[in-house]
């Protein structure tokens, strides 16, 4: 009796060991295939997240807007007003340095007041910032923006460098010991952003010379409230050459993307300024970069962006893109129009706005 009470025994375990050992054959087979299915799962969003179709996008708002004719050139200088207001060009470009644009690509304008943006950054990177805080502020005048009463108002402070008083004053900050060394130190800061060499519209340069009077007021105001230190008039002059530098809609675009890019250019991977100025620079631009509708156009992209009356208008996504668009008809602010509508329309698009965040 007890040798078959052992046998029967034996005879369990040996039914156990076999079913552990089918149990783990079973696992063995099937993990790399729960593993693969899994995987697989893991993988099919990445495969499906390509990314936004930047090239469809520009090319959507382009024809979305080519063929609206709202505003008009500017006048006020002569040369402007004979630009050809069907120009239209626009050109955005990433921080990886891939370049999206249509329309016309080759016809230059004028900077113009786009130009204050990169003079200013001239200044902190050989100041530091708070050589603009301490001169002419870093604060909406809540004026126009050749406004003599801002002037007046605070003595040429509680302004700031994108404003006319602010940006003549910006441009005499420039060190140099000729007029002709801080001249091509800021041609060659320009280039420098537009990753090639830059040339000045002459036409432009002395249709502005020749009507500059109040600017030269303003100078002189400026001089006279200590905040330009010598030769205003100069300044004056210097201030209405960088306005009449010649760009096109993807030189611009290269420009607002080196600043979207931490100051190195994305396209050419020179480190132009100092990354740690960057932030000062699109404060700057988010409150005062589109004259006197700067806060609309704040609210409505979220961009810090840079208009001039020549017809371009540039904005800043930081981290992800600059772009650009030139256009000369403006509206009643001093802004073009096709150029606020095709950028509010593809920054829209690319989920542009960074104060647009999603909740986790």
């Amino acid at each position: 009796m007890h040798w078959l009470i052992q046998r029967l025994r034996l005879r369990k375990h040996a039914m156990i060991a076999i079913a552990i050992a089918i149990a783990v054959g079973a696992g063995a087979v099937a993990g790399p295939a729960l593993a693969a299915k899994s995987s697989s799962k893991k993988a099919a969003p990445a495969a499906a997240a390509a990314g936004p179709a930047y090239q469809d996008i520009v090319n959507a708002a382009y024809a979305k807007f080519k063929d609206t004719h709202e505003g008009k050139n500017a006048d006020y200088i002569p040369a402007l007003a004979k630009v050809d207001p069907n120009v239209y060009g626009v050109a955005l470009i990433t921080t990886d340095g891939k370049v999206y644009s249509t329309g016309d690509l080759t016809t230059q304008v004028s900077i113009q007041s786009i130009s204050k943006v990169f003079t200013m950054a001239r200044v902190m990177e050989e100041q530091g910032p708070d050589a603009i805080l301490n001169n002419m502020g870093v604060d909406a005048t809540g004026q126009v923006f050749n406004s003599i009463v801002a002037v007046e108002q605070y003595k040429g402070s509680e302004m700031n460098a994108m404003v006319y008083p602010g940006a003549i004053t910006a441009t005499s900050m420039v060190s140099g010991s000729s007029r002709d060394e801080i001249w091509n130190k800021i041609l060659g800061w320009y280039g420098d952003f537009a990753g090639r060499p830059l040339t000045v519209l002459n036409d432009v340069f002395k249709s502005e010379s020749e009507t500059n009077q109040r600017n030269q007021a303003i100078a002189m105001l400026m001089y006279a409230y200590g905040h330009i230190k010598d030769n205003p008039l100069q300044a004056c002059d210097v201030y209405t050459e960088q306005c009449s530098v010649g760009v096109t809609a993807k030189d611009l675009a290269e420009m607002a993307a080196t600043l979207a890019n931490g100051g190195k250019n994305p396209v050419t991977g020179k480190q132009v300024m100092k990354t740690e100025n960057i932030p000062k620079v699109l404060a700057v631009m988010a409150t005062a970069g589109l004259y006197d509708d700067s806060g609309k156009w704040l609210y409505r992209t979220g961009l810090p962006g840079k208009s001039g009356v020549g017809g371009g208008i540039i904005a800043i996504c930081p981290g992800k893109f600059g772009i650009a668009v030139v256009s000369p008809p403006l509206d009643a602010a001093g802004n073009s129009v096709k150029a606020q509508n095709t950028i509010a329309e593809i920054s829209n698009a690319l989920g542009g706005n960074p104060y647009a965040v999603k909740p986790r």
